[in-house]
């Protein structure tokens, strides 16, 4: 299976393709496809990286990921808990290049602009949750038509970018397979400690040739990334696990100086990991 760039399956002249996945780990690798996504979580929970942002994702999210942005899910692995994801997959020219330009569909340009960072929705799950649910055993036109309502309803919903840096480069496979090497490591690793010229030599570059390539396929450095999955993990345990202390958990998440921990933290989450555990 490739990595970047990865094609969704799809039976000859379909336009709109419906997918369903069940594994205890979503599909783990760094991809981009030409497809719109649109998903809905309907159980389980982890992180997420989009383009240059590291997000968290947990049961009844509705997320779009726009077309070709690089992505990739990491689900937190719970004990015969399975993740469950539902998705929609199409693009703007799937029903015909001019379709979506047609007065018609005037105000869904407002999704699709949006949709070029891609973004979670955070108003009318549940009724966008309903819709999904009648979609897998519909007929065809029965399915196109509840994905134009999905799209109707997503449109005029409150939402939340999930990245503000898109490189809008077509990677090769082993382009794409080095970054789904240093991203999948990093996210195994993040509590050990990771030096520059360890990550380096998982990409099998020198340590200056990576962080130039790093930093320009991101926006930003790799510590910058390393440090953003440490707090995301952080965050986590802060909610999760309240009879740990900071320490344990900033220990647990790859920071040896709490100092540096708690200077971190309130730097990403703009308050201190104290007041976050209290909230």
């Amino acid at each position: 299976m490739k990595v970047l760039p990865f094609k969704i399956p799809k039976a000859q002249n379909e336009a709109l393709i419906y997918q369903e996945d069940k594994e205890y780990q979503l599909y783990n690798k760094l991809h981009q496809h030409i497809e719109i996504q649109i998903s809905l979580i309907m159980n389980g929970e982890g992180t997420m990286i989009v383009a240059d942002t590291i997000n968290e994702y947990k049961t009844n999210d509705i997320i779009v990921i726009g077309s070709n942005i690089p992505h990739v899910f990491k689900s937190d692995v719970f004990e015969n808990e399975m993740s469950h994801m539902v998705s929609l997959f199409f693009s703007k020219e799937s029903f015909g290049v001019d379709f979506f330009n047609l007065s018609d569909f005037e105000t869904l340009q407002y999704f699709f602009n949006k949709s070029e960072f891609g973004f979670k929705v955070n108003s009318y799950h549940e009724e966008i949750k309903s819709l999904f649910l009648k979609i897998n055993n519909a007929s065809k036109l029965t399915r196109f038509i509840l994905f134009l309502e999905i799209l109707q309803l997503i449109n005029a919903s409150i939402t939340r970018p999930l990245s503000s840096f898109i490189n809008r480069k077509n990677y090769s496979d082993n382009e794409g397979k080095r970054l789904s090497d240093v991203f999948e490591f990093t996210m195994n690793k993040y509590a050990e400690h990771i030096s520059l010229q360890e990550i380096s030599d998982v990409a099998s570059m020198t340590t200056n040739a990576f962080c130039r390539y790093f930093k320009q396929r991101t926006n930003k450095t790799y510590i910058q990334f390393l440090t953003e999955i440490r707090i995301d993990n952080a965050s986590k345990l802060l909610r999760k696990n309240p009879d740990l202390s900071i320490a344990e958990i900033a220990q647990n998440s790859g920071f040896s100086n709490i100092s540096n921990f708690n200077r971190k933290f309130k730097l990403l989450k703009k308050t201190s990991p104290l007041k976050y555990k209290s909230k």
